[in-house]
């Protein structure tokens, strides 16, 4: 088997099931804007067909998806640096995932802890659809022969399956054709918590609003939540390994050290020694530095969606430009008469 020189690509999506938070702002959206700046193509995409694995209220999905696509770009995502679109518009995703369905086995898909969770005891009425995302999710990563995909820890697991079947393709059929993808895992709150629980990752599904910020709260509302968020009684230790059994003061230091940009060492060197009652009004102050122009930007965005609607589409045209040949290929290697 010859080696092939692939591309330095990124690809990375997020399902559009709305209330995008601050856990998917550091976790991703900020990610994806620096990394448009390195000199690597970059592959954006609201995974609308994964949002269907449960059933969604079809005008909500259409609100989410548009509402995902305004906090890419007023996160600060260029849709001319990067291509920026919604998975449906590109049908390539579909029909590679079904030849990967082929390739992947059934033992892989039952090991996936996200199926165990959200399948549950109640497996036997899941759709077939959420047994089998992890497919179309290797098939979105490598119908652009994407090198790259920023991903959070929740996530590893899967890409671990995307090499597996770009593994198992290349050795059935005698090719180096898709390449093994590397996950990219980086900064400091890659898994942002619960402002109210900090053993418990933040989430939209949780039922209190002051577990998270969400990315369309405005600044009052960021304020108010970061002034009630759970504490300890505990002044904050001047370095690291002084948050190791304090999970909501880890959290909110996390938070601090990446919407800083900075790491948690260096913020501990300057907030070692102070009580909450001083580090939260910092906090407070620089989330909503941060985060309200981005809220501000979604609004108006969301006024007129026709504006995204035609950035999507102009994001699709690209993305299909590099996935079409590259299902053709794969066609050709697994021998369907064109």
């Amino acid at each position: 088997m010859s080696e092939t020189a692939f591309q330095p690509r990124v690809f990375s999506g997020i399902q559009p099931s709305g209330d995008l938070h601050l856990g998917n702002y550091l976790g991703a959206l900020k990610r994806f804007v620096t990394m448009q700046d390195q000199g690597i193509e970059t592959i954006y995409c609201m995974v609308d067909l994964h949002a269907i694995t449960v059933w969604q209220d079809p005008t909500d999905l259409r609100n989410a998806t548009r509402e995902l696509a305004a906090g890419f770009i007023a996160a600060g995502l260029d849709p001319e640096k990067s291509i920026l679109f919604n998975q449906s518009q590109v049908p390539e995703h579909a029909q590679l995932a079904w030849i990967f369905n082929c390739v992947a086995r059934m033992g892989w898909m039952q090991r996936m802890t996200q199926w165990k969770d959200k399948a549950g005891k109640n497996a036997q009425n899941a759709s077939l659809g959420l047994f089998a995302y992890p497919s179309l999710m290797a098939a979105d990563i490598l119908i652009y022969h994407a090198t790259h995909v920023p991903v959070g820890d929740d996530q590893k697991q899967h890409l671990e399956l995307t090499r597996d079947i770009a593994m198992k393709f290349n050795h059935d059929y005698k090719v180096d054709f898709f390449p093994v993808t590397e996950p990219v895992i980086e900064g400091a709150a890659t898994r942002v918590m619960s402002l109210r629980d900090g053993s418990k990752k933040m989430s939209k599904s949780d039922p209190s609003a002051a577990s998270r910020i969400n990315m369309t709260d405005d600044a009052d509302t960021i304020a108010k939540k970061i002034r009630k968020a759970k504490t300890d009684p505990e002044a904050l230790p001047s370095e690291a390994k002084g948050l190791e059994e304090r999970p909501e003061a880890r959290n909110l230091v996390n938070i601090y050290a990446a919407l800083s940009e900075t790491s948690v060492d260096d913020v501990l060197r300057d907030v070692g020694g102070k009580q909450f009652s001083e580090f939260k009004p910092m906090l407070s102050e620089l989330a909503v530095e941060k985060l309200a122009p981005i809220s501000g930007e979604m609004a108006r965005l969301m006024q007129d969606t026709s504006e995204i609607d035609a950035i999507l589409h102009r994001g699709s045209e690209r993305a299909r430009a590099i996935a079409a040949p590259i299902l053709e290929q794969t066609y050709e290697i697994v021998g369907m008469v064109r």
